[in-house]
This record gives structure tokens, sequence and C-alpha cells, in this order.
């Protein structure tokens, strides 16, 4: 386990946090992208524990939830008489930043004036409070996380391209957890174990059909679903071994058909080399787009960033 609480060691994984500590050794920005549920406030934290910065403040903004017509002021604070309402001055959460680090969660959800206030602090590093005469400079590292596609909204003018540049300088693309199933029991055991401490229960125990059903789970909520199915157990089952019927229907219905989930491919009986199925699926979705590789990455599944690296891989860019 990492030790700002991520959990796994499957490759796809390790490459990802090995690389957030290379880049904690310096002051750029960087971009966490990936599903909802992921873990990308957790990689934040990774980040920010291995920097220079560790002692200083770590600040999270909830972009989603920035007031609508606040925004402004809840980032770069305002002084008094700014605005109705405005009786006191106020420091703005990029100001209480300074010495630390700055997460922006789901900043593609800013709206454009605020995006075009963000871009120029990002290039200037000077705070401007709502109603001030004069900026101040302050030393924050910004780290910003999206579950979206800001390339392809930057192309398509719903997002600042010149904004997005300027954050996309590190890009790390978290994987979801269905792409590194092996990390299932480590985290079930990680979850069941210490919510049941914080609960003061026994840890219940998956056993039997039931472990192998939710390590099959596509988990759409990702760690976060997983998580929460971990405490709804260990508050109703506390010290019970876990079994099929134990588990959400959702679960147990894709395990037998009778859900969303299908069989997508059913696997020869000489085996396949998987190598060889992703390079022939990244052509088929080339061939099929006219070589447009956001549309391709999106027949796939994939963020953009994520289909050019495997084109990479594979010599196909």
């Amino acid at each position: 386990m990492d030790r700002t609480g991520i959990v796994g060691d499957a490759p796809e994984l390790a490459a990802v946090l090995r690389a957030a500590r290379l880049v904690a050794a310096t002051d750029a920005t960087v971009l966490i992208q990936g599903e909802s549920g992921s873990g990308k406030e957790l990689l934040a934290g990774t980040v920010h524990t291995h920097s220079r910065r560790a002692d200083g403040p770590f600040i999270t903004v909830n972009c989603a939830a920035l007031p609508e017509g606040l925004a402004e002021s809840e980032l770069f604070g305002h002084r008094r008489g700014a605005f109705t309402g405005a009786v006191t001055d106020q420091t703005g959460l990029v100001e209480a930043a300074d010495g630390g680090t700055l997460f922006l969660d789901e900043v593609g959800e800013l709206d454009a004036s605020v995006q075009a206030k963000l871009l120029r602090f990002l290039e200037s590093a000077e705070c401007r409070p709502v109603g001030a005469g004069r900026a101040r400079r302050v030393d924050v590292r910004v780290v910003a996380a999206t579950n979206r596609d800001l390339y392809a909204e930057a192309q398509a003018g719903t997002f600042r391209s010149d904004l997005f540049y300027r954050l996309h300088v590190i890009p790390l693309e978290l994987p979801p957890l269905r792409e590194r199933r092996g990390d299932v029991p480590l985290l079930l055991e990680h979850f069941l174990t210490t919510l049941a401490e914080r609960h003061g229960v026994a840890a219940p125990r998956p056993v039997g059909e039931a472990v192998r059903m939710l390590e099959a789970h596509g988990w759409p909520g990702n760690v976060r679903e997983l998580r929460n199915l971990c405490e709804r157990l260990v508050v109703l089952r506390p010290g019970q071994e876990i079994r099929p019927r134990d588990l959400p229907p959702e679960i147990v219905a894709a395990d037998t058909g009778g859900g969303v989930a299908q069989t997508l491919f059913q696997l020869p009986s000489q085996g396949i080399r998987l190598v060889e199925l992703e390079a022939e699926l990244i052509r088929q979705a080339l061939e099929r787009t006219g070589g447009n590789r956001s549309r391709a990455a999106e027949l796939l599944g994939l963020t953009r960033d994520t289909f050019l690296y495997r084109m990479k891989k594979h010599a196909l860019a």
C-alpha cells in the first residue's frame, strides 16, 4: 500500500505511482485523469506527500461544488465591499495553499470566466482577490484532476485550449479497477479490515464463489464502489462468511448473465497472443474512423492519451 492510502500492486498502477513520485520532486503542474472513484485525490496526495511541499498545506477544491457566481471569490478571495454580502476580507483557497499544493478536483467543471482567471494565475503565480487593487505572489503547486476528456473538449471549444495545455504538463492516468482486477483481493482485505476496526466489529470474510464473483465484477464505480460495498458488508454481516446470497443483486445477476454485463470475447481453446490482439484492435479502430485518433480511442473505451500511448507501444504511431 502506498503511504497515502493507494492499495494495489498491479503493473498498471505501479507504473503510475512511480511516475507520480518522480514528478513529485519537481514543481511541474500535473493533470490526473481517470474515471470517477478511481482514486484521483489519493494520487494527488501521493504527489504532495513525496514533494518538498509535504509539510505545507494540501488544499482540495471540488470545482463541481463551487457556488455559482462565487467561484472566483472562493478560489482567489475577496475584499470587504467587493460585492453584496462581502462584509469582511476573505482569503481564497489559492492563497491558503501558499507553500503547498492546490488540488483542483473535476477542473473541467469550471465555467469559462473562472478558467480565464485560473490560466492567468498559472502563468503569473499571482493571486488577486476580488475587489483588490494589487495582486500577491504565492508559491503554489497545482495538481488538477478530471474524469472528462479535456483534450476533446478543448478541440471542441468547450474547455479553454490554452488552459488545457497549461494543466497538461505532466499527465498521469489512473487505470479503472476493471483493468487491474488482480488488486480486488488486496482491496477487499484492506477495506474489510480497516472498516471493521473503525466500526468496532469483526471483519466479514468472503468465501468460495463470492470471492470469484467479486473478482469478476466490472466495478463501474471503481474503488469507491468496492469500498462502499465493504462498509455495507462490515455493518450488516460482521464477523460472518460472505457468500453469493450476501452480495448485491447487480453483481450476482451480471455473473449469471442476467445483468448488462455480457461476455464480449470467448477465449479460443488454443489461446491467443494478447499483445497482437491489442495491436489489431487499435488498427481496426483507426481504419473504422479514417485515422481519427480521438474517435478511435472512444471506440476502444480509452482516453486519447492512453490510446496514443498504446499506439506508440505497438509502433503504430
